[in-house]
C-alpha cells in the first residue's frame, strides 16, 4: 500500500494557538474570569444571550455561510450527500438523499417550539430529511447494532437508531457517527449556557430539569466523553465565526473547549481563566508532521509533546482515538481517512 498525502507541518506556540482557534472579539469572555461550575455556566448566558434572531426562514441564509464545504455544497452531518445550495430543500421525501431540511439537534418538542430556540442556528443544522425523520425527537446516545437507513442512489445515511447501551440510560437513542459526536456535544453545552434560565422547564430524558448541571447524570458523562474524544475541528471553528456574523453571539465551547471541564468535568471545583490552556494534553511547544509511510501514516511530534489524535475512515468508522507522542505509526487499509491531530483535521488517501 502507498499513502499519497502532503506533509502537514504546524509549529505550535502560544501565538499559533490563538490563530488556530475561532476568534472571539477581544474581551468577549472577560466577565467569566475566575468562575467555575454553576457560576461559570450562568455567566456564559449573560455573555451570549440576546442574540439576533434570524428567524426560522432566515436559517437558510445562515447555512450559505455556516455549512458550506470548499466545493460550495451544503455540509450534511446525517448523510454523505453534498447538497447544492438552494436546491433539494424538503418538501416531501421517501429515501435518503431526496432532500435536506432544518434539524433541531435539540428537538423543538423539548422546548415546545419556543423562540428563539427554534431558529437558533447554533443547534439547527441542515441535514438529510429522511435521517432527520428517523432521529425524530429521540435523545442522542450510543447503541450497538441499531438501524441505519443504508444507501440510496449512492447516498449513505450516517448514524443509527437503537436501544441505548450507555450506562445510566436504556431508552431509544440516535447515535451520530464518531466524526461529529464532539460537534453535537459542544452544541448541547451551548444550549445549556445560552438558555440557562429556561432549560429547567424543557422535557427530555437527557435533561435534569434544573439550571445546573442542566443535563441528567448519564447525559453529562456521555457529552463529556464525546467532547473529549472528538476535538474541535476546523469545520466547527468556521461555523462558529459564520453564525456569529448573523446572530452576533458565539459558542464558547468552540472558542474555549476547556470550559466544559470547568463546568461539568474534572475541573468543576476550580476556576476558569483565559490563560487556561485550550490544549492541555500538549506539554511542550513542538512540530507536528503527518508523514507518509509504506503501510499507512506516521504522526511525528517533536519536543516530547503528547497530543490527541483521532483517525476516521470516510464512512465515519473510528480507526483510532487516543494520543500520539514521539513517532507513532498507524497501519491503515486502502481507503480515505480523516486524521485529527491536536484539533487540526487532514484528509488523506491510502492507495
Amino acid at each position: 500500500m502507498k499513502l499519497k498525502t502532503s506533509i502537514f507541518t504546524l509549529w505550535l506556540s502560544a501565538a499559533v494557538f490563538t490563530a488556530a482557534n475561532a476568534e472571539a472579539p477581544k474581551g468577549y469572555y472577560n466577565s467569566c474570569e475566575n468562575l467555575g461550575g454553576r457560576n461559570l455556566l450562568s455567566e456564559l448566558q449573560d455573555v451570549i444571550d440576546n442574540h439576533h434572531n434570524v428567524g426560522y426562514d432566515g436559517l437558510w441564509d445562515v447555512y450559505a455561510d455556516s455549512d458550506v464545504r470548499d466545493n460550495g455544497t451544503i455540509w450534511d452531518m446525517y448523510s454523505t450527500k453534498q447538497w447544492v445550495f438552494g436546491k433539494s430543500k424538503c418538501g416531501n421525501y421517501k429515501n435518503v438523499g431526496d432532500c435536506y431540511n432544518r434539524e433541531h439537534s435539540m428537538p423543538k418538542s423539548w422546548f415546545s417550539e419556543g423562540s428563539p430556540m427554534k431558529s437558533d442556528a447554533f443547534h439547527v443544522y441542515p441535514t438529510d430529511g429522511k435521517v432527520n425523520g428517523q432521529r425524530s425527537n429521540y435523545p442522542y446516545g450510543e447503541c450497538e447494532g441499531g438501524k441505519n437507513l443504508g444507501t440510496h442512489n449512492g447516498v449513505t445515511a450516517l448514524g443509527r437508531l437503537g436501544r441505548s447501551t450507555f450506562e445510566g440510560y436504556s431508552g431509544t437513542v440516535f447515535e451520530p457517527i464518531d466524526e461529529y459526536k464532539g460537534d453535537f456535544a459542544r452544541t448541547y453545552f451551548y444550549m445549556a449556557a445560552r438558555y440557562n434560565d429556561k432549560i429547567s422547564s424543557w422535557k427530555s430524558d437527557m435533561l435534569a430539569h434544573n439550571s445546573y448541571p442542566a443535563f441528567s447524570s448519564w447525559a453529562v458523562k456521555l457529552l463529556l466523553k464525546w467532547h473529549r474524544q472528538d476535538p474541535v475541528s476546523e469545520k466547527e471553528r468556521d461555523r462558529n465565526d459564520a453564525v456569529y456574523k448573523h446572530q452576533k453571539n458565539r459558542n464558547p465551547f468552540i472558542d474555549h473547549p476547556e470550559m466544559a471541564e470547568y463546568i461539568w468535568g474534572d475541573k468543576s471545583d476550580q476556576r476558569w481563566s483565559s490563560t487556561s490552556s485550550n490544549l492541555p494534553e500538549l506539554n511542550a511547544a513542538g512540530e507536528i508532521k503527518v508523514i507518509p509511510t509504506i503501510s499507512g501514516v506516521e504522526i511525528s511530534v517533536s519536543d516530547d509533546a503528547r497530543i490527541p489524535v483521532a483517525i476516521y475512515s470516510v464512512d465515519g468508522t473510528c480507526r483510532f482515538n487516543g494520543h500520539a507522542a514521539g513517532h507513532t505509526s498507524f497501519s491503515l487499509p486502502r481507503g480515505i481517512y480523516i486524521i485529527n491531530a491536536n484539533g487540526t483535521a487532514h484528509r488523506i488517501s491510502v492507495k
